[in-house]
């Protein structure tokens, strides 16, 4: 029985994360929504989750990028394939691993954070406070957060990204430019027209996971009940590695199955 109501429980959280993300997603494409007050709440909402962090996670994203280029490289020549060391890097780390890695990083900085402040919101009755006023939430202080919070990962996932690239140039030909022509030949062969649309589109999802499913179970904490906060954060957290997952195993498929 406890099993069995345990399980009804988890699809109805799934199927409100699901709802509140098709309304979510209505309301961020229509221009109507964006009114001075919801663009100051989507800027300081980029402030906080890309721009405060963006010289740390970009020394970061080199640092890490440098060693898994060396072995990579390393282990190809090793192997007898030197030749196919730069694909090799281009589609382990550009591809896969920094999209996914920049979508943890967002999660546990900020993902929990707007979970957690959506959360206390609805335990303080701030947004039940703002429908009886005549104001909506949603427009009012979700969908700024929601937009925010997708285009910040989407920004450091590009610029990661792009220095990941100059740093395999680097460590593969130097300073010199007589490695560009066979460079551009691989990165054009790596990222052709179905690879960069399922790439965008990977990080299009990733965004939207990070900013919508926090979002949406912090919304399940009960008015008036603060130990439902925790319980609402956390189990947001759970649902997000979940998503993530299940993206990256997607895209794999896709590609390569």
């Amino acid at each position: 029985m406890a099993f069995g109501g345990e399980l009804i429980f988890r699809y109805r959280s799934w199927r409100r994360i699901l709802r509140f993300a098709g309304i979510a997603m209505v309301a961020a494409v229509s221009p109507s929504t964006y009114s001075e007050a919801t663009r100051t709440v989507a800027l300081r909402q980029i402030y906080f989750t890309a721009l405060q962090i963006l010289p740390g996670y970009l020394l970061f994203a080199a640092l890490l990028s440098l060693v898994l280029i060396e072995i990579v490289v390393e282990t190809a020549r090793q192997y007898g394939l030197a030749e196919f060391s730069l694909e090799l890097v281009l589609r382990v780390l550009v591809l896969e691993l920094i999209p996914l890695l920049t979508a943890l990083f967002v999660a546990l900085r900020s993902g929990a954070a707007i979970g957690t402040e959506v959360a206390l919101m609805r335990v303080d009755g701030e947004l039940q406070d703002m429908e009886l006023a005549g104001e909506s939430p949603l427009h009012r202080e979700l969908v700024p957060r929601i937009a925010g919070a997708a285009l910040s990962v989407a920004s450091l996932t590009t610029l990661s990204c792009a220095i990941a690239v100059s740093l395999t140039y680097l460590a593969m030909y130097g300073f010199s430019a007589w490695g560009l022509p066979e460079f551009t030949r691989v990165v054009g062969h790596v990222f052709d027209g179905p690879v960069l649309t399922g790439f965008m589109l990977k990080c299009l999802l990733f965004g939207l996971a990070v900013a919508l499913i926090p979002i949406a179970t912090g919304l399940e904490a009960e008015r008036g009940l603060i130990k439902s906060a925790p319980v609402a954060v956390l189990g947001g957290l759970v649902k997000l590695f979940f998503v993530l997952g299940a993206i990256e195993v997607l895209s794999l498929a896709v590609k390569y199955v």
